[in-house]
């Protein structure tokens, strides 16, 4: 079968995202900061606002069940900009390589709607998967949910045979596969290029 379609996830794979970037200055204290960010600020509860629940909702909800933590809690999404510390240069390299190439590129991310604009607006390369983008808080689906996959292979009438699909998250990476993808797994020692490369993909 053929690779048409490249598809991105975005957090882990062009984007540098971690909450430490600020928590780090914040708190001063690793140890202080790894217990909040594992039992106040959960990714499961991160998660809810990449599905779609408001951030002031889920800010709302978690200083109710830990009023101790509200400063910290709040600061989350007020400071979530630093938290997005940069792109990672040498995968965006290789998207930009692929721009002008004969393969159509998407994005398929878990990403809240309400900040996902901002780094649309910040970082240029965006622009590439011209508005062929899924975003998780806008279709209120998340992955591992195979029902997104679905959502991005029915929009865009695409097959996931004929597409290549790059997550760093093993669960992801896993569904994905089932669902007939060509998967790339991104860990740090992932030279994405080559890996590439190795399936056929001409730059």
């Amino acid at each position: 079968m053929t690779i048409k379609n490249i598809i991105f996830d975005f957090g882990g794979v062009i984007m540098d995202w971690n909450p430490r970037y600020f928590f780090k200055d914040h708190f001063k204290d690793e140890e202080k900061m790894e217990y909040f960010l594992k039992n106040i600020v959960t990714d499961e509860w991160n998660g809810e606002q990449d599905r779609g629940r408001t951030l002031a909702e889920g800010t709302s909800l978690q200083i109710e069940k830990h009023p101790e933590w509200e400063e910290e809690i709040r600061a989350y999404y007020d400071n979530w900009t630093t938290m997005l510390k940069s792109d990672i240069p040498q995968n965006v390299a290789v998207l930009r390589k692929l721009e002008p190439s004969k393969y159509e590129l998407f994005g398929l991310t878990n990403w809240s709607a309400e900040t996902f604009p901002y780094a649309l607006e910040n970082y240029d390369f965006f622009q590439i998967f011209k508005g062929k983008i899924v975003v998780s808080g806008t279709e209120k689906l998340i992955k591992p949910d195979p029902t997104i996959w679905k959502v991005l292979l029915e929009r865009y009438q695409i097959k996931a045979e004929e597409s290549v699909f790059i997550d760093d998250n093993a669960k992801n990476i896993e569904v994905a596969k089932n669902l007939g993808f060509i998967c790339v797994h991104i860990k740090e020692d992932t030279e994405l290029e080559k890996e590439l490369r190795d399936l056929g993909i001409e730059f």
